[in-house]
Order: C-alpha cells, then structure tokens, then sequence
C-alpha cells in the first residue's frame, strides 16, 4: 500500500448533532431505520465508512491506500451556519477528528471545519487547529471564491494558516447566508453535480490565480479539488481569449496550487498531468461519498509516465504532509 488519498470526508464527531435538528442540515433515520443525511441539496443514506473509522480502514486496506486525508464535511453546510449555533459543534467534532488522526497509527490525517459566520472565530480555530490539535488545516467553502470580493472575506483565516503553516482545502460548499440553488427542470444531478460543479470549481481556481491571497500567504497551500474543474480542459481558451482581449493571463500560476483526482478518471488525471504537472497533483477518492471498488484504477488507466503516476499517487501528497509535519 502506497496511495495517499488527499480528498475524503468524515461525519463521524458532527452525527449526534445534526440528529437535534429538524431542518436542513440533520439525521434521521429512514423507514428502514437507516440514518440518512439530509445535506443542503441532497439526502444520501450513511454506510458505515462515513462515520466508523474501522469500516473505512477495511475500505483502505482492500484499495490499496496506505494513508487518507479525511476533512470535515463541507458541502454539508454545517460551517456556514450562525456561528452562535454551530461553533461548539464544529470545535466538538475537531477534537475529536484529531484524536482519531493520532490513534490511527499515521493512517489518518485530518482537515478542520471553521465556523465561518464569524470569521475572527475562523481564524482563532485555525490556529487551534494546527498549533494545538495537530491538524493539517481546513476545508473552506467553494462559493466564497467565487468572486475576488467574497475570496477577500478569507483573508484573516488565511493569515492565521499562514502563520501557522497549514493546508486549505477549497471544496464546493455555500457561503454564510445562501441558499441552495434551485433545482433543474431535468437531468439534475448530472447537471448540478458534473456539469455545474465542475464549472464553478473552475471559477474558484480562477479567483485564487487572479487574485492576491497566494502571493500574500506564501506559507499556506490551497488544495483546489477534482483536477481545478474544468480548468486544465479549456486552459487553452482562456489564454486565447485573454491574448485576444489584451488580458493578462500566467498560465504558471496554476502551478501556485495543488489538486486532486477525486471522482475523475484517465483522461482527465491526462490532461492535468501535461497542462499543470504531475508534481501538483494528488490522488483523491471523495470516500465515501465515491466507493469505486478498484479507485487507483484512474491512475492504472491514465497513460503517463511511471514517475509521474508514482508522483499522483502518494509523491506530490507524502512531500506535503511531511512539510506539515503531519506524515512521517
């Protein structure tokens, strides 16, 4: 076993609070008595991986990963809630992420959730999160970089990562105060869950690039996740249209970031490896809420070079997380 997963998230230490509440986000159980989590956009039945770390060991065991970045849950909503609510809950399930990091023999790394209501309280956990807890970072909304303006609100979390030498995972998830899109007329998990969220991931990349917070905070590292979206696919385009227009446009700062391969396949893990480079890229599964019985199997079927799958698989990750001093 040599994989390290960078993109996988964790409910268990949040469960029993969301089992208190009667709207969006909660737990409940089914007619089945199944628990099942009714996120903001979507409900999904709990297998037993998304809360017990035992379940998901076996999951690793059996695909070949050695180690897995597991993040708070942040599509789900929960860090964007009033911050009077959720704060105690949010550091609850924290400290409990980072004892399961410590027990689990370096098979377990972890990504703090923030309440982001308030983000002097985001910026204080930060630190707690890295200095006291031993976390490798955070996991921050996608819809805050979604503009320059709304990426701006984040620059004290990014200060206090910067300070403390931390991962930021940018992860798609609304911001404080929005709410869910509405639903398409047809076909709409295909086009909210690949088609728009992939684009809007792009969207985030092009902020972070555009923007100043990675050349202010050169001690963080933003982990933009599934390969930066549609990026590396139309990368091309935009140089195009920005030379055509008298923009300005470094293709090369895509490389300030680093990405991974969660739910996407050989031909893009292709395109990603040439367009940005293998030395930025990371092997990710989205577990559980993606269970592929053979997951490196995108990396089996991707035709690039040896060194550069090796790279993808746990180089670009391993380098990393021991820079955190969160792998040995």
């Amino acid at each position: 076993m040599t994989a390290i997963d960078m993109h996988s998230h964790f409910y268990g230490g949040l469960v029993d609070s969301l089992r208190r509440r009667d709207s969006r986000p909660y737990v409940a159980p089914d007619a089945a008595g199944r628990d099942v989590l009714h996120a903001m956009t979507a409900s999904t039945a709990m297998a037993a991986g998304y809360v017990e770390p035992a379940a998901r060991l076996a999951w690793m065991d059996a695909a070949g990963i050695a180690v897995q970045m597991m993040t708070f849950p942040g599509a789900l909503g929960v860090d964007v809630m009033p911050a009077r609510e959720i704060e105690g809950a949010i550091r609850d399930y924290n400290d409990h992420l980072a004892g399961l990091c410590r027990a689990s023999g370096g098979r377990f790394v972890g990504l703090a959730g923030l309440p982001l209501d308030d983000i002097p309280a985001a910026a204080a956990e930060m630190r707690r999160a890295r200095l006291r807890l031993g976390l490798a970072g955070a996991i921050l909304p996608g819809n805050f970089f979604l503009t320059d303006a709304d990426a701006e609100r984040l620059r004290p979390v990014f200060a206090a990562a910067n300070d403390v030498g931390a991962l930021l995972m940018v992860h798609p998830g609304l911001m404080p105060g929005e709410a869910p899109p509405p639903a398409y007329p047809d076909h709409a998990i295909l086009r909210a869950s690949a088609l728009n969220l992939q684009a809007s991931i792009a969207q985030m990349g092009l902020t972070l690039v555009g923007g100043r917070l990675l050349d202010d905070h050169p001690d963080v590292t933003v982990q933009v996740v599934n390969l930066g979206g549609t990026l590396p696919f139309i990368l091309e385009r935009i140089v195009a249209v920005a030379r055509s227009r008298g923009l300005e446009f470094d293709q090369h700062r895509l490389r300030l970031m680093v990405y991974d391969t969660a739910s996407l396949g050989p031909r893009a893990i292709e395109t990603a490896c040439r367009v940005i480079g293998a030395d930025r890229l990371m092997f990710g599964t989205d577990y559980p809420i993606f269970t592929p019985d053979s997951p490196l199997d995108c990396l089996a079927d991707a035709a690039v070079s040896g060194a550069d799958r090796d790279m993808i698989r746990h180089g670009t990750a391993g380098t990393l997380l021991r820079r955190l001093g969160v792998l040995a």
